[in-house]
């Protein structure tokens, strides 16, 4: 279920991802703000499990304030969960898929079978259909020491009017809209990529121009275009084919 959140900038944040939450809100209770960097670490190490961070510490605080109230020292509830912690870390142990000490990270059947667990979570009975999805994607991208992988090299993009069986795996750059004219293919072109947009300059404070008669008001349009049309005779110059701006 969604959450609204609204941080110290009024900035307003709809969403279910526990990291989120907790990063935006303010907290002040000293148990609380550990719940928050506990959660950020998990962020920070695996990416994901914030959600079971913050529930499973927080039923061991109200299971603690029970155990206060019957009477037990904080040292003795303390070395019991330190207890629990370590015969946990033995239980998982027994609970890792044989082989993954020793796993090929460019295997695709053998990393899909260990993402599994993972996309359950998120995508309960989707599983089979996004695990090779998401292998496929992860090892195409993978750098010779899998320890540098970086995720940010994996992008996800929604197309309005699909559903999650459409969803596949495209290498390359993929740009959610149209192209600008005719020509909607190319091969072995010349790309040109803006982070703004392929316009003409204007001044960063605004201005007020006083055009008397239609020849002013037609030379002061000419110069414009005039700029412009150098901007795309210097890009047609260089030889790209194809240009990708923002804004």
């Amino acid at each position: 279920m969604n959450k609204m959140v609204i941080n110290h900038l009024e900035k307003l944040f709809v969403t279910s991802d526990a990291s989120t939450i907790v990063t935006e809100m303010d907290v002040y209770h000293p148990a609380a703000k550990l719940l928050v960097m506990a959660a950020k670490a998990q962020a920070g190490e695996v990416g994901d499990g914030t959600n079971l961070v913050l529930t499973l510490a927080g039923e061991l605080l109200g299971n603690a304030e029970v155990l206060l109230r019957d009477g037990l020292h904080t040292s003795e509830i303390a070395d019991g969960y330190q207890r629990a912690a370590d015969k946990a870390l033995q239980v998982l142990d027994t609970q890792v898929i044989p082989g993954t000490d020793k796993l090929d990270v460019k295997d695709k059947a053998a990393v899909a079978l260990r993402l599994r667990g993972a996309i359950s979570s998120k995508q309960l009975g989707y599983e089979d259909l996004l695990a090779p999805l998401i292998a496929e994607a992860c090892i195409d991208v993978v750098p010779n020491n899998p320890v540098n992988f970086n995720v940010d090299n994996v992008r996800i993009v929604k197309i309005m009017g699909g559903a999650l069986p459409d969803s596949k795996v495209v290498k390359g750059m993929l740009l959610k809209r149209d192209t600008e004219g005719t020509i909607t293919e190319i091969s072995d072109a010349k790309v040109a990529v803006y982070a703004q947009g392929v316009d003409t300059s204007g001044p960063e404070t605004k201005g007020t121009v006083l055009i008397k008669s239609a020849e002013e008001l037609e030379n002061y349009s000419k110069s414009e275009e005039k700029q412009l049309e150098q901007y795309v005779k210097a890009i047609a110059d260089s030889g790209a084919k194809v240009v990708v701006s923002g804004g």
